[in-house]
């Protein structure tokens, strides 16, 4: 398994992680995902360890816990041989405090996570989405004491646009405390709004992305087509709410272009899809989900191989949207030379 350094923080991490966001089966449709019980969970951690994925993600939020819980059951015995992912801040109670980032929840969510986990530190702890409410020198002085502590080991962030993000980095070199290293954010062949802001700044500031969701919320499984209906199991038609948007026409056009890289490299779309992903600059590792050791072992294929230069870029051809301003280049290259652009 390839290892891949996390931002500037000198951590490795693998370049496959997985997303244990299908452990558990509790709550409300967005947080219940699965329903992978404790037998279940320890197979594909099995699979995952020997195979060199190392790295777990999950949250409080997921299954009301329930996913942390097991994830930390399964571990048992090999929490040595992990790097523990998870993420707080989105509603966990009925409480005015049970959610947000202030110092209360911050502190009394990780403990709770740390006791689900049945561990004494969290290698990477994330925020789930920006607290407009709290400052965020509250936010990370918090985070800072919770390293302090010895409690977590790295921090970082998810769903943060570029300005939260860059303003947290502003707050923590001038107070001289914890910088976030990892962003966990939404990438895809269909999604790619991450090239326009946060790869630029990931670059210029040294965070490393963690990317969820890499086939675009099951659409690039090649499970949906053109004039067909959705096959049916599949999660979209319950979930398709959640799902980041996409255009059909735009998601066919991608799905034609995979389709031509399939029978060119004998690759699965899946496969193709975690591979364009794991080119792409500030990428540390793709987090990839799995419901049994079938669908983990058909994703864990990505590896060992490349898509070429050309395919590389008729995927991107394929894939690619016009970019909102300020990043459509409407000066007509006579500055984009020292403009940042998306890759």
């Amino acid at each position: 398994m390839e290892q891949r350094l996390l931002g500037n923080s000198g951590f490795k991490v693998p370049a496959l992680g997985f997303g244990a966001g299908t452990f558990g089966g509790q709550g409300p449709l967005f947080s219940a995902w699965g329903n992978t019980d404790v037998a279940g969970a320890r197979s594909i951690v099995d699979i995952c360890l020997e195979a060199g994925v190392s790295l777990f993600d999950t949250a409080d939020v997921y299954s009301n816990g329930a996913s942390e819980s097991i994830l930390g059951a399964a571990l048992k015995g090999r929490r040595n041989q992990a790097i523990i992912s998870t993420k707080l801040s989105l509603r966990m109670g009925d409480g005015p405090n049970d959610v947000g980032s202030s110092r209360h929840h911050l502190i009394e969510a990780t403990h709770a996570a740390l006791k689900r986990l049945d561990t004494d530190h969290i290698d990477i702890l994330q925020l789930h989405a920006f607290d407009a409410m709290t400052p965020v020198e509250q936010v990370l002085r918090t985070l800072d004491d919770l390293v302090r502590d010895g409690k977590v080991r790295y921090i970082g962030v998810s769903n943060f646009s570029g300005w939260q993000l860059m303003k947290s980095l502003a707050a923590a070199d001038r107070l001289g405390l914890q910088r976030y290293v990892a962003n966990q954010t939404y990438y895809s062949l269909i999604g790619r709004d991450y090239e326009y802001e946060l790869m630029p700044l990931g670059i210029d500031q040294g965070v490393g992305a963690i990317v969820w969701s890499p086939l675009g919320w099951g659409r690039l499984t090649g499970k949906v087509r053109r004039g067909q209906p959705l096959p049916e199991g599949s999660r979209l038609h319950e979930t398709a709410g959640f799902a980041p948007p996409v255009a059909d026409e735009h998601l066919y056009r991608v799905v034609d272009a995979m389709d031509i890289v399939a029978e060119e490299t004998g690759k699965t779309l899946p496969q193709i899809a975690l591979n364009w992903l794991l080119q792409r600059p500030t990428v540390a590792s793709v987090l990839i989900g799995a419901r049994d050791a079938v669908q983990l072992r058909q994703n864990l294929g990505a590896l060992g191989w490349q898509l070429t230069a050309d395919q590389v870029k008729r995927l991107d051809a394929a894939s690619a949207t016009t970019p909102p301003y300020p990043y459509y280049p409407y000066w007509n290259g006579q500055f984009s030379e020292r403009s940042p652009a998306p890759v």
